[in-house]
């Protein structure tokens, strides 16, 4: 995403401030005054420091993949401290944390019990099937989930009684302005990154094409407007265009397309992952990632060379993955631009050269890991009650007491069953 100019004005006294203020007004014109990007040679070393950061940062991006469902989710984890970092020093006060020691504290209190509770939730199945059947890591295991949300309230209350304790009179409304902040973050960051972490349990495939597809129209999205750019777009962002708008949503549309046939035939990214361990998965990816053949129509010209393509059923989808991330997605990276200007920042932080912080970048993308779980969910995976889902549930809510019961009542009930048919 292309990114406003900005001045660096003084910062006020009593603020920590890592990233540079703006006093900018946002002009009714084209910030480009009619002229094109790259025609500004200036610009030329701010898109070589950008493209550098960008290949480092692609190519980690795809060594993570290449690991595994684990190694990706411990990703989003560090993903999601940065951003808290980045959040939490947007409103800091370094005159009114010199008289609250520890108070700084508090705020990744509240974070690490909201990570234990979204994830715990999340991961406490996978982690049942992962573990052995010996007895003790049967029982705690067992234990720390039945008890889950009881440690997590219990810590939250802790945090919240902390809280009270440290207010000091005259610092009331920062206090409270900090914890109502630490709130915020929390659901901007967990909510969303939840998502994200469903999807990559649910098949790599259905966290790495909506994410790519991000990636794929931000860099065209710059590139065109760089190059062709002339007509604004918003005037939260005077230097987005319509031109990088419209070329990067074709882009993005025939990136989703191609993309999908091609991750599409790797069951290492189609494959759901039911534990949390790091071998290879092999299954029957379903329906959707089976290739058929599509003819094209008789109204095509005799000389085009190709009458048939194969094309996997899950294409479909990603038309309409491409379609959110070009159309509607962006919008959160709007959003973000509307937030830093009524912050004066001209980035939420300083981490990555040439992009800003990591809040920057994750702007459109927690957006559209919202969109490809509920689609995902209503679209895509059948609602229906299986054998294995009714076992997961008797082995994580009932005792291995319990379980023997069940088992022998089931067993009469069969053999009453058997009984009547004959």
């Amino acid at each position: 995403m292309q990114r406003d100019n900005t001045g660096t004005p003084s910062t006020p006294t009593g603020r920590v401030r890592h990233r540079r203020r703006s006093n900018e007004v946002v002009p009714d014109v084209s910030a480009n005054g009619g002229k094109l990007l790259v025609d500004d040679r200036n610009k030329y070393k701010s898109m070589l420091i950008r493209a550098y950061s960008s290949v480092w940062m692609i190519g980690g991006f795809a060594f993570i993949i290449y690991m595994g469902h684990l190694y990706i989710t411990a990703m989003v984890v560090v993903i999601q401290i940065f951003m808290a970092k980045e959040l939490f020093n947007l409103l800091r006060k370094a005159h009114e944390d010199r008289h609250l020691p520890g108070f700084r504290l508090l705020n990744w209190h509240f974070f690490f019990t909201a990570m234990l509770f979204v994830y715990g939730r999340i991961l406490s199945q996978r982690l049942f099937n992962t573990i052995t059947s010996d007895k003790f890591p049967y029982q705690l295991v067992s234990s720390l989930i039945k008890y889950h949300m009881v440690i997590c309230y219990s810590l939250y209350i802790t945090g919240f009684v902390w809280f009270i304790v440290t207010l000091k009179k005259k610092m009331y409304k920062y206090q409270f302005g900090q914890y109502a902040w630490t709130h915020m973050i929390l659901i901007v960051v967990f909510t969303q990154s939840s998502f994200t972490v469903a999807n990559i349990f649910e098949g790599i495939f259905w966290f790495l094409l909506p994410a790519t597809l991000i990636v794929i129209n931000d860099i065209a999205a710059y590139f065109f407007g760089f190059f062709f750019g002339r007509t604004p777009l918003i005037k939260l962002s005077p230097k987005k265009t319509w031109e990088g708008f419209i070329g990067a949503s074709v882009t993005t549309m025939i990136s989703a397309f191609m993309l999908a046939n091609i991750m599409g035939r790797y069951q290492w990214l189609t494959c759901p992952r039911k534990d949390l361990s790091t071998g290879w998965l092999l299954c029957d990816s379903g329906p959707l990632f089976k290739p058929y053949a599509l003819t094209l129509p008789g109204w095509v010209p005799q000389r085009f060379p190709w009458k048939e393509f194969s094309v996997l059923p899950v294409q479909w989808h990603a038309l309409l993955f491409g379609l959110f991330a070009s159309i509607i997605a962006p919008f959160g990276g709007f959003f973000a631009s509307g937030f830093k200007r009524a912050f004066k920042v001209k980035d939420f932080g300083d981490s990555i050269p040439g992009h800003g912080g990591i809040t920057d970048r994750m702007d459109c993308q927690m957006v559209m890991a919202v969109f490809a779980y509920i689609y995902h969910q209503s679209f895509v995976v059948l609602q229906s009650v299986s054998v294995e889902l009714i076992l997961d549930q008797i082995l994580m809510n009932l005792t291995f007491e319990e379980q023997q019961a069940l088992y022998t009542k089931l067993g009469d009930i069969l053999q009453e069953r058997l009984i009547g048919r004959s």
